[in-house]
């Protein structure tokens, strides 16, 4: 019985192509959080600025929203495995300017500015075709779901490795080799992409105009009410709820007095519970409500931040930073796979460009807002305030989420 359940939680490895995709994206989403954790670590200590800190996160978030629909038309039109693959090689480039401007020591906080938004424009078209593309590498439809969760689980894992190893890094050897190590493993992901065996790509033989194919995209969403109810909802916690992320380094630093290692450690009880919640999600039956878990997760991450957000004591509040993290990452990916599954597979590419507008929009937009409050309130209360809107949000969405249930 426990070996059919293991076999069922990992079904979707039996496709040789996820495996490679997972593989390879593993050892480059560990350079990515190592990256991030780096980014925002220097900037802080830079500028020691709670606005700053959000200002970096709007800056390479914000680009995906504006180039985000073309990243969308670009998946639907064209080669998705080429488009990932040149977003994958521009992305270690600018790992490896990073890496150089750091190395030199003749930097400013604008500049690692401009190239982190250099990359937000680069993941505006890496997205869009990323998500579809795993579509291609099952080849039975039924293990979509569960490639998705193993998916998110592999992102989560490195949220755990990643920032740990940077805590690390940081401290010993400096942000210049967290950057070059990044930029490293993206060698991993780009032989997993040459080495993989997809059918044949045939261009669709009409082209519509951009202008029809966004408006085309725009009715689909309006119509389907599954996915546009959890683009709403995605796009509201994003702007109001999940930027708690932008605060940490100031946790760290002054509320916990740690330096790099700690700013590290925390992220990474983040990445414990995400972790978590990503094998739980592998392992739901396929016949489970995810609508319903969604909801519960929704409160169980409103109640994790208010507390997180008032304990000084390390050991208890990474208690509560992995309850954030599960609960964030549930919801997170609830909705992701939501939208996938109900999407038609001629419009998916646009689809998740519009989910990476309500995302990298609002997230960027989220972290200023953030940033800006924390400047008067404090940390502590701007993070309290963002469980308090986790809870709200459970509530206006409640009758949605809760309906198939009552139906049965």
């Amino acid at each position: 019985m426990k070996t059919e359940r293991l076999t069922s939680t990992f079904r979707a490895f039996g496709n040789r192509n996820y495996r490679l995709f997972f593989t390879g994206q593993s050892v480059s989403q560990i350079g990515t959080w190592m990256q991030r954790t780096g980014v925002s670590w220097v900037v802080y200590t830079m500028t020691h600025s709670a606005f700053m800190l959000g200002l970096t996160v709007f800056v390479s978030q914000f680009p995906s929203f504006l180039f985000s629909l073309l990243g969308g038309i670009a998946s639907d039109r064209y080669n998705r495995y080429k488009v990932l693959l040149i977003t994958q090689i521009a992305s270690m480039i600018q790992a490896v300017l990073l890496a150089v401007l750091v190395f030199t020591n003749h930097y400013t906080a604008w500049e690692i500015l401009i190239l982190s938004g250099i990359l937000g424009v680069i993941n505006a078209f890496d997205v869009p075709a990323r998500q579809p593309l795993i579509h291609e590498m099952v080849t039975d439809k039924a293990d979509l779901p569960n490639a998705l969760a193993l998916n998110s689980s592999m992102v989560n894992l490195a949220r755990l490795v990643g920032p740990a190893l940077s805590g690390i890094i940081l401290v010993k050897f400096g942000a210049g080799t967290c950057f070059l190590l990044n930029a490293i493993s993206f060698i991993a992901v780009i032989v997993s992409l040459l080495l993989m065996k997809l059918p044949v790509y045939i261009s669709a033989p009409v082209k519509k105009k951009i202008r029809s194919e966004l408006t085309e995209g725009f009715s689909y969403l309006k119509e389907t009410s599954s996915i546009r109810m959890m683009m709403l909802m995605l796009g509201l916690t994003s702007l109001l709820v999940l930027p708690y992320n932008t605060l940490l380094p100031v946790f760290a630093k002054v509320i916990f007095k740690g330096d790099a290692a700690t700013f590290g450690y925390i992220n990474s009880f983040i990445g414990v519970g995400a972790v978590l919640s990503s094998v739980y999600l592998a392992a739901v039956k396929p016949k489970a409500d995810l609508k319903v878990i969604l909801l519960i997760n929704t409160i169980i991450l409103g109640i994790s931040l208010m507390l997180f957000s008032h304990f000084s004591y390390f050991p208890l509040a990474m208690i509560f930073a992995a309850l954030s993290g599960f609960g964030m990452m549930s919801q997170t990916t609830i909705c992701l796979t939501i939208i996938q599954v109900d999407s038609d597979p001629k419009m998916r590419g646009r689809v998740m460009s519009y989910v990476a507008m309500a995302y990298f929009g609002m997230l960027p937009l989220g972290s200023l807002i953030i940033g800006a409050v924390s400047q008067k309130i404090g940390s502590p209360g701007a993070i309290f305030c963002q469980g308090i809107t986790s809870l709200v949000i459970a509530a206006i969405f409640y009758k949605y989420l809760s309906s198939d249930r009552q139906k049965n």
